[in-house]
């Protein structure tokens, strides 16, 4: 059995960034960036208003007249001079006049025909967006980075059109087990829903990943095997149950036979110590427990820094917050434990339910407490590492 700072360690092993494709801008967002772009504009192109009001040169002072001898707006840039004693009507995003040194809003001016005077409240100014104040030409986004709509815009603005990101992980999960039917289905008196399989694969969507949901694997060799091709092509199969030691827990021996390259098998946590890991052909493997919690806790704690090493991120492994208690804690075993907890006003406080079968507790925790091996408890108001939800 080992830590779950070495079985992190043997799973990023498993775990090489996938090759880069090229995608439509539109389809970037959520996207891991694989290689720095660089911007093919200044922006903005040129100076720009940014207020609706008149472009004029030089300095001004209340009582100042200048004669109006044009119009600039968003699109159609004013094309002659603008000299002294001269203005442009100008609106916002519109070029600046040759010329022109500043923008006085509309409103610290009055008009008369083709004459404006600066009031008695004239601003400071100058309120023009100066060219390339934003980004210049060859500034790069750098990568690798998780894409957000803001990183976007900013890429359009840049005009790019298509953008490198690393290829999505096929992850291919594997429910196993005669005691599960599929949601929607009439369970036997013997048999529970498959949710853990569910969970899972939103979770790895949330990811970046893309999730197949094969059938369930019966507890046969042949089932199992069967089941196994269907896998065939992915870079991350996850089993589901199967994988302890009882009669009935099957996977590990299909595996074997398989060929898989076992990296390790047990974890000192809890939940989640049944966990196996290893490399089946060319996919990394993670056989998770089958309690639906355990099955989920470790998807947070294992099978997300694994995507996020194959997409190619930074910090692929979240570092704890510290959050206080806002109870105390009980003494813990030999074994992590991830509590699920919920967070208040005061602090985090851990349910006193921390069956690892109860999904509706984990449903409402926003948080783990991550209480390390022999922790002698902890008093409320203690900073606890915490991992959010």
């Amino acid at each position: 059995m080992i830590t779950v700072s070495e079985a992190l360690d043997k799973l990023l092993e498993l775990a090489a960034p996938l090759a880069v494709e090229e995608v439509p801008l539109r389809a970037s967002s959520g996207r891991t960036l694989a290689r720095p772009v660089t911007a093919r504009r200044d922006q903005p192109p040129f100076s720009a208003s940014a207020m609706d009001g008149y472009a004029i040169a030089g300095g001004a002072a209340p009582g100042d007249r200048f004669e109006v001898i044009g119009e600039a707006a968003a699109g159609h840039g004013f094309s002659g001079s603008v000299g002294s004693g001269q203005a442009v009507r100008i609106f916002t995003g519109a070029p600046m006049p040759e010329g022109a040194t500043r923008v006085v809003i509309q409103e610290d001016t009055s008009r008369d025909g083709g004459t404006i005077t600066l009031t008695e409240d004239l601003g400071t100014g100058p309120h023009v967006r100066a060219l390339g104040a934003d980004f210049r030409i060859g500034d790069t986004l750098d990568a690798p980075r998780l894409l957000s709509p803001s990183d976007v815009a900013l890429m359009a603005a840049m005009n790019i059109d298509t953008v490198p990101v690393t290829r999505r992980p096929d992850v291919a999960i594997i429910a196993t087990g005669d005691e599960l039917v599929q949601p929607g289905e009439d369970p036997g008196p013997d048999q529970i829903i498959a949710s853990n399989s569910y969970g899972l694969a939103a979770l790895v969507e949330a990811l970046g990943a893309t999730a197949r949901l094969l059938p369930i694997a019966r507890d046969t060799k042949a089932s199992l095997q069967t089941v196994f091709d269907l896998a065939e092509g992915a870079d991350l199969i996850l089993t589901i149950g199967g994988a302890s030691v009882g009669d009935h827990d099957l996977v590990g021996p299909a595996l074997a036979d398989r060929g898989m390259e076992r990296a390790f098998y047990k974890v000192a946590m809890r939940p989640g110590k049944p966990l196996m890991a290893g490399r089946l052909g060319d996919a990394a493997l993670i056989g998770l427990p089958g309690n639906p919690v355990s099955a989920m806790v470790c998807g947070h704690v294992f099978v997300a820094p694994v995507i996020r090493a194959m997409l190619g991120q930074k910090d692929v492994v979240p570092m704890p917050e510290q959050r206080p208690l806002a109870a105390d804690l009980p003494a813990n075993g030999p074994r992590q434990h991830y509590l699920r907890a919920r967070t208040t006003a005061a602090g985090v406080i851990a349910y006193d339910k921390q069956d690892s079968s109860l999904l509706s507790v984990l449903s409402e925790a926003d948080c783990l407490i991550v209480q390390p091996p022999g922790d002698p408890g902890q008093p409320a108001g203690r900073y606890v590492d915490v991992l959010p939800l």
